[in-house]
Protein backbone atom coordinates (compact mmCIF):
# COMPACT_ATOMS: atom_id res chain seq x y z
CA UNK A 1 0.00 0.00 0.00
CA UNK A 2 1.25 3.38 -0.73
CA UNK A 3 0.61 6.60 0.68
CA UNK A 4 0.93 10.10 -0.18
CA UNK A 5 1.21 12.29 3.42
CA UNK A 6 0.43 16.25 3.18
CA UNK A 7 2.09 18.21 5.94
CA UNK A 8 4.48 15.97 6.98
CA UNK A 9 6.34 18.44 9.49
CA UNK A 10 3.24 19.16 11.92
CA UNK A 11 2.54 17.90 14.80
CA UNK A 12 -0.05 14.88 13.22
CA UNK A 13 1.89 14.93 10.23
CA UNK A 14 5.24 13.84 11.70
CA UNK A 15 3.79 11.27 13.51
CA UNK A 16 2.26 9.81 10.86
CA UNK A 17 5.01 10.00 8.30
CA UNK A 18 6.66 7.76 11.58
CA UNK A 19 3.57 5.37 11.59
CA UNK A 20 3.62 4.75 7.94
CA UNK A 21 7.62 4.23 7.32
CA UNK A 22 7.49 1.77 9.71
CA UNK A 23 5.55 -0.87 7.42
CA UNK A 24 4.49 1.22 4.14
CA UNK A 25 5.77 3.26 1.03
CA UNK A 26 5.29 7.12 2.28
CA UNK A 27 5.69 9.91 0.28
CA UNK A 28 5.80 12.54 2.52
CA UNK A 29 6.04 16.52 1.74
CA UNK A 30 6.01 19.52 4.04
CA UNK A 31 3.43 22.07 3.28
CA UNK A 32 5.88 23.84 1.90
CA UNK A 33 7.15 21.40 -0.22
CA UNK A 34 3.75 20.26 -1.73
CA UNK A 35 1.68 23.34 -0.76
CA UNK A 36 -2.21 22.31 -0.84
CA UNK A 37 -3.53 25.51 -2.72
CA UNK A 38 -1.12 24.23 -5.52
CA UNK A 39 -3.96 22.25 -7.11
CA UNK A 40 -1.71 21.83 -10.55
CA UNK A 41 1.30 20.56 -8.40
CA UNK A 42 -0.83 18.19 -6.62
CA UNK A 43 -2.35 16.67 -9.75
CA UNK A 44 1.20 15.88 -10.89
CA UNK A 45 2.04 14.81 -7.91
CA UNK A 46 -0.81 12.12 -7.48
CA UNK A 47 -0.34 10.85 -10.88
CA UNK A 48 3.34 10.20 -10.73
CA UNK A 49 3.30 8.30 -6.99
CA UNK A 50 -0.01 6.91 -7.80
CA UNK A 51 -0.61 6.52 -3.88
CA UNK A 52 -3.39 4.20 -2.77
CA UNK A 53 -3.99 6.95 -0.21
CA UNK A 54 -3.67 10.20 0.22
CA UNK A 55 -3.70 11.73 3.62
CA UNK A 56 -3.87 15.67 4.13
CA UNK A 57 -2.41 16.75 7.31
CA UNK A 58 -2.30 20.03 6.99
CA UNK A 59 -4.11 23.00 7.75
CA UNK A 60 -4.92 26.63 8.34
CA UNK A 61 -6.48 26.16 12.40
CA UNK A 62 -5.12 29.43 14.06
CA UNK A 63 -8.30 30.44 15.43
CA UNK A 64 -7.88 33.80 15.53
CA UNK A 65 -5.99 34.37 11.88
CA UNK A 66 -9.00 32.07 10.58
CA UNK A 67 -11.10 35.53 11.60
CA UNK A 68 -8.64 38.28 10.45
CA UNK A 69 -7.75 36.51 7.25
CA UNK A 70 -11.17 34.68 6.19
CA UNK A 71 -9.93 34.17 2.27
CA UNK A 72 -6.84 32.27 3.48
CA UNK A 73 -9.18 30.16 5.73
CA UNK A 74 -11.67 28.95 3.15
CA UNK A 75 -9.34 28.59 0.20
CA UNK A 76 -6.98 26.08 2.25
CA UNK A 77 -9.28 24.69 4.81
CA UNK A 78 -12.03 24.25 1.93
CA UNK A 79 -11.36 25.22 -1.62
CA UNK A 80 -7.89 23.40 -1.74
CA UNK A 81 -10.04 20.60 -0.14
CA UNK A 82 -12.18 20.18 -2.91
CA UNK A 83 -9.50 20.52 -5.66
CA UNK A 84 -7.43 17.75 -3.77
CA UNK A 85 -10.96 15.59 -3.09
CA UNK A 86 -11.59 15.61 -7.03
CA UNK A 87 -7.57 14.83 -7.68
CA UNK A 88 -8.20 11.64 -5.74
CA UNK A 89 -11.53 10.66 -7.13
CA UNK A 90 -10.09 11.12 -10.80
CA UNK A 91 -6.97 8.96 -9.47
CA UNK A 92 -8.63 6.18 -7.88
CA UNK A 93 -7.27 6.88 -4.31
CA UNK A 94 -8.54 7.12 -0.87
CA UNK A 95 -8.52 10.54 0.63
CA UNK A 96 -8.40 10.56 4.35
CA UNK A 97 -8.80 14.70 5.42
CA UNK A 98 -8.91 16.02 9.32
CA UNK A 99 -11.33 17.74 10.56
CA UNK A 100 -12.18 19.23 14.07
CA UNK A 101 -14.09 19.64 17.18
CA UNK A 102 -14.88 23.19 16.36
CA UNK A 103 -17.60 22.00 13.42
CA UNK A 104 -19.74 22.10 16.80
CA UNK A 105 -21.50 24.79 18.67
CA UNK A 106 -20.89 23.09 22.02
CA UNK A 107 -24.52 23.54 23.33
CA UNK A 108 -25.28 19.86 23.47
CA UNK A 109 -23.40 19.40 27.09
CA UNK A 110 -22.39 15.62 26.12
CA UNK A 111 -19.95 14.27 23.70
CA UNK A 112 -20.37 14.55 20.01
CA UNK A 113 -21.03 11.45 17.97
CA UNK A 114 -20.42 11.60 14.26
CA UNK A 115 -23.84 12.47 13.18
CA UNK A 116 -25.26 14.99 15.38
CA UNK A 117 -25.67 18.41 13.60
CA UNK A 118 -22.90 20.82 13.31
CA UNK A 119 -23.14 24.71 13.96
CA UNK A 120 -20.00 26.13 13.87
CA UNK A 121 -19.59 29.69 15.46
CA UNK A 122 -16.80 30.94 14.00
CA UNK A 123 -14.13 30.81 10.61
CA UNK A 124 -12.39 28.35 11.28
CA UNK A 125 -15.43 25.82 12.03
CA UNK A 126 -17.17 27.40 9.61
CA UNK A 127 -14.33 26.77 6.70
CA UNK A 128 -13.38 22.95 8.28
CA UNK A 129 -16.94 21.87 8.24
CA UNK A 130 -16.76 23.30 4.33
CA UNK A 131 -13.98 21.10 3.43
CA UNK A 132 -15.75 18.11 5.10
CA UNK A 133 -18.77 18.38 2.54
CA UNK A 134 -15.97 19.30 -0.07
CA UNK A 135 -13.82 15.71 0.36
CA UNK A 136 -17.30 13.99 1.00
CA UNK A 137 -18.76 15.61 -2.22
CA UNK A 138 -15.82 15.29 -4.68
CA UNK A 139 -14.21 12.02 -3.45
CA UNK A 140 -16.39 8.93 -2.95
CA UNK A 141 -13.38 6.95 -1.31
CA UNK A 142 -13.08 9.75 1.70
CA UNK A 143 -12.41 9.54 5.17
CA UNK A 144 -13.36 12.68 7.26
CA UNK A 145 -11.38 11.70 10.36
CA UNK A 146 -12.59 14.47 13.46
CA UNK A 147 -10.30 15.40 16.23
CA UNK A 148 -9.54 18.10 19.34
CA UNK A 149 -7.13 19.63 21.37
CA UNK A 150 -4.53 18.53 19.40
CA UNK A 151 -1.10 18.38 21.17
CA UNK A 152 2.39 16.52 20.15
CA UNK A 153 5.97 17.17 19.01
CA UNK A 154 9.04 18.25 20.89
CA UNK A 155 8.21 21.68 20.09
CA UNK A 156 4.26 21.00 19.10
CA UNK A 157 2.61 23.20 16.17
CA UNK A 158 4.63 25.95 14.52
CA UNK A 159 1.91 27.96 13.40
CA UNK A 160 0.71 28.10 16.97
CA UNK A 161 3.84 28.17 18.81
CA UNK A 162 3.93 25.38 20.58
CA UNK A 163 1.01 23.36 22.31
CA UNK A 164 -1.88 23.61 25.47
CA UNK A 165 0.58 21.25 26.90
CA UNK A 166 4.02 23.27 26.49
CA UNK A 167 2.43 26.42 27.12
CA UNK A 168 1.12 25.62 29.97
CA UNK A 169 4.50 24.08 31.31
CA UNK A 170 6.48 27.16 29.91
CA UNK A 171 4.04 29.44 32.35
CA UNK A 172 4.22 27.14 35.19
CA UNK A 173 8.23 27.92 35.05
CA UNK A 174 7.12 31.41 35.05
CA UNK A 175 4.48 31.45 37.60
CA UNK A 176 3.56 30.57 40.98
CA UNK A 177 -0.62 30.47 39.69
CA UNK A 178 -2.10 29.92 36.94
CA UNK A 179 -6.15 30.99 35.77
CA UNK A 180 -7.29 28.23 33.72
CA UNK A 181 -10.97 27.87 32.34
CA UNK A 182 -13.02 25.67 34.17
CA UNK A 183 -15.83 25.69 31.79
CA UNK A 184 -14.74 24.48 28.41
CA UNK A 185 -14.58 21.22 28.03
CA UNK A 186 -12.55 19.18 25.30
CA UNK A 187 -10.57 16.08 24.65
CA UNK A 188 -7.46 16.56 24.57
CA UNK A 189 -5.36 14.15 22.05
CA UNK A 190 -2.13 12.84 21.40
CA UNK A 191 -0.81 13.22 17.79
CA UNK A 192 0.85 10.49 17.98
CA UNK A 193 -2.14 7.93 19.58
CA UNK A 194 -4.13 9.63 17.06
CA UNK A 195 -1.56 8.34 14.05
CA UNK A 196 -1.47 4.94 15.03
CA UNK A 197 -5.82 4.82 15.14
CA UNK A 198 -6.07 6.85 11.88
CA UNK A 199 -3.67 3.89 10.21
CA UNK A 200 -5.56 1.05 12.06
CA UNK A 201 -8.73 2.61 10.61
CA UNK A 202 -7.49 2.95 7.35
CA UNK A 203 -6.24 -0.49 7.59
CA UNK A 204 -10.01 -1.72 8.30
CA UNK A 205 -10.86 -0.12 5.07
CA UNK A 206 -14.24 1.33 6.38
CA UNK A 207 -17.25 2.67 4.41
CA UNK A 208 -16.65 6.40 3.37
CA UNK A 209 -17.88 8.64 6.08
CA UNK A 210 -16.95 10.80 9.26
CA UNK A 211 -15.04 8.90 12.01
CA UNK A 212 -14.20 10.90 15.55
CA UNK A 213 -10.62 9.83 17.02
CA UNK A 214 -9.89 11.40 20.12
CA UNK A 215 -8.13 10.43 23.62
CA UNK A 216 -10.85 8.50 25.53
CA UNK A 217 -12.81 10.60 28.24
CA UNK A 218 -12.89 14.64 28.35
CA UNK A 219 -12.37 17.53 30.64
CA UNK A 220 -12.02 21.08 31.36
CA UNK A 221 -9.19 23.12 30.75
CA UNK A 222 -8.48 23.52 34.28
CA UNK A 223 -8.22 19.77 35.18
CA UNK A 224 -5.90 19.58 31.81
CA UNK A 225 -4.23 21.78 33.05
CA UNK A 226 -3.65 20.51 36.93
CA UNK A 227 -3.03 17.13 35.47
CA UNK A 228 -0.12 18.37 33.48
CA UNK A 229 1.28 20.07 36.12
CA UNK A 230 0.63 17.53 38.42
CA UNK A 231 2.00 14.53 36.34
CA UNK A 232 5.48 16.87 35.41
CA UNK A 233 5.70 17.37 39.37
CA UNK A 234 5.22 20.84 39.33
CA UNK A 235 4.16 22.75 41.97
CA UNK A 236 1.81 25.83 40.36
CA UNK A 237 -1.78 26.55 41.37
CA UNK A 238 -4.32 26.08 38.75
CA UNK A 239 -7.02 29.07 39.68
CA UNK A 240 -10.27 27.40 37.75
CA UNK A 241 -12.39 30.53 36.28
CA UNK A 242 -14.81 31.10 34.25
CA UNK A 243 -13.71 32.17 30.54
CA UNK A 244 -15.14 35.02 29.67
CA UNK A 245 -16.45 35.08 25.64
CA UNK A 246 -13.99 37.83 24.83
CA UNK A 247 -13.66 38.23 20.74
CA UNK A 248 -13.95 35.01 19.85
CA UNK A 249 -16.86 32.44 19.92
CA UNK A 250 -15.80 29.06 20.79
CA UNK A 251 -17.64 25.86 21.76
CA UNK A 252 -17.77 25.72 25.11
CA UNK A 253 -18.25 21.85 25.43
CA UNK A 254 -16.85 20.25 22.30
CA UNK A 255 -15.87 16.57 23.43
CA UNK A 256 -15.95 13.99 21.37
CA UNK A 257 -16.88 9.95 20.94
CA UNK A 258 -15.34 8.07 19.17
CA UNK A 259 -19.05 5.95 17.95
CA UNK A 260 -18.01 4.51 14.39
CA UNK A 261 -14.28 3.80 14.76
CA UNK A 262 -15.28 1.90 18.29
CA UNK A 263 -17.59 -0.22 16.26
CA UNK A 264 -14.69 -1.42 14.15
CA UNK A 265 -12.61 -1.61 16.89
CA UNK A 266 -10.32 1.15 16.59
CA UNK A 267 -10.00 2.85 20.30
CA UNK A 268 -7.46 5.03 21.73
CA UNK A 269 -6.27 5.20 25.26
CA UNK A 270 -7.71 7.54 27.65
CA UNK A 271 -6.37 11.12 27.81
CA UNK A 272 -4.66 11.14 30.90
CA UNK A 273 -2.25 7.66 29.82
CA UNK A 274 -1.38 9.57 26.79
CA UNK A 275 -0.34 12.39 28.77
CA UNK A 276 1.82 10.83 30.58
CA UNK A 277 3.65 9.30 27.73
CA UNK A 278 3.92 12.62 25.81
CA UNK A 279 5.09 14.17 29.21
CA UNK A 280 7.88 11.14 29.14
CA UNK A 281 9.06 12.04 25.77
CA UNK A 282 9.80 15.51 26.84
CA UNK A 283 11.75 14.96 29.79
Amino acid sequence: MKFLLIGKNGQLGHELNIELGKKYKVSAFSSKELNIEDKGKISQFVKRIKPDVVINASAFHVVRDCEEFPDKAFIINSIAIKNLAQICQDNGSRLIHYSTDYVFDGRKGEPYLEDDAANPLQLYGISKLAGEYCAKTYCSKSLIIRTAYLYGGLSGSRSKGGNFVLTILKQAKENDELEVASDQIVSPTYAKDLAIASLRLILKKPNSGIYHLVNEGYCSLAEFSMEIIRASNKNTKVIPIRRSEGDLRRPMFSALKNTSAAKLGVTLPSWKDALKRYLFTLS
